[in-house]
């Protein structure tokens, strides 16, 4: 059986989509269902095995035959509207946290990804720190909110050649990457609500990396003659899109970054200078592929659902914990 923790996102449907038809056992679970219109039971004795099951509007299910899970973009809890003072709606979303977490971790199964590993690598400094000692270079960096560091870091990039950008691309707060002007030196001071990322401007191609088990897929978009070259995902439609080549070193140091990361899944951008020097900018642990399967024919999403069905098929060991199983195939 295969466990999908997601929601119904273009990726996951066509995902499942191939999984059903392939005749795999798949269920899917939403945690935004939960706790107000879903539930989590779970048993345990002396002796035996527990039992694990979830009751969805889909029915009730057990778990204990599930051999690999799928953890993509799981969203926040829900919980009982009837619960209107905030203490008691953050303990019903932590109770449900215990709960469903600790069951997940306690699965035998294979992982793409662990959720432990998924959650720790959407953190970018995470994420670059574990870059440089692998040895990919970083654009120059600032992570700040005090206001004269910004400042700081602005004179000596040079405006026009400094850009600024969030942490996450939150759906109800999404904020493209932006070039520092003059008149946003007025606006330092609100550095100080929440640290802002700061970088310097790489000029170049960018590379969308999708890493799939130990496939590497490549593709190159070059968004330098477009309306908006400092954010590729702004100008998709005007962007030249197609297959991409990396150098079989940079390829090696890519998947060896992904396992460090515990990552099975992710999705990489990098920029290639004009000088041919390639730049590590971040990883998505559940980053979109369909975009750039489109456009190049890259066949992603079989590789995707290729590797969950593999998993399903295979023998796997009792572990403690959730654990990394990458792809058979290059």
């Amino acid at each position: 059986m295969i466990l999908v923790v997601s929601y119904d996102e273009d990726h996951t449907v066509e995902v499942v989509r191939r999984l059903d038809a392939a005749g795999h056992e798949v269920v899917r679970v939403d945690l935004a269902h939960f706790p107000a219109h879903a539930g989590v039971t779970l048993r345990y004795g002396n002796r035996g095995q527990p039992h694990r099951k979830l009751t969805t509007v889909a029915g009730t299910t057990g778990l204990d035959g599930c051999r690999v899970a799928w953890w993509r973009r799981a969203r926040p809890f829900t919980v009982e509207h009837t619960l209107s003072a905030a203490r008691d709606r953050e303990f019903a979303a932590s109770e449900t946290a215990q709960a469903l977490h600790g069951m997940f971790h306690s699965l035998t199964c294979a992982w793409v990804n662990p959720p432990a590993c998924d959650g720790a690598a959407h953190h970018k400094p995470y994420q670059w720190d574990v870059a440089r000692r692998l040895g990919l270079a970083l654009p120059h960096t600032l992570v700040t909110n005090e206001p004269e560091q910004a400042l700081g870091f602005i004179r000596e990039t040079g405006l026009g050649r400094t850009v600024f950008k969030a942490f996450l691309a939150r759906a109800d707060a999404w904020r493209e990457t932006r070039l520092v002007r003059p008149e946003d030196l007025a606006q330092l001071e609100t550095v100080r609500y929440a640290p802002v990322i700061f970088q310097e401007f790489v000029p170049g191609v960018d590379l969308r990396v999708t890493v799939v088990g130990d496939r590497v897929f490549a593709a190159e978009i070059d968004a330098s003659a477009t309306s908006y070259p400092v954010d590729m995902r702004m100008v998709l439609d005007e962007a030249a899109v197609r297959r991409g080549t990396l150098p079989p070193s940079l390829t090696d140091t890519l998947l060896r970054f992904m396992r460090r990361l515990g990552l099975v899944y992710g999705a990489i951008d990098l920029r290639r200078r004009p000088d041919g020097e390639y730049v590590f900018l971040e990883v998505n642990p559940a980053g979109q592929w369909l975009f750039v399967e489109e456009r190049t024919g890259l066949p992603i999403t079989a590789e995707v659902a290729g590797l969950l069905s593999r998993l399903d098929r295979l023998d796997h060991e009792p572990v403690a914990a959730p654990r990394h199983l990458a792809g058979s195939t290059r």
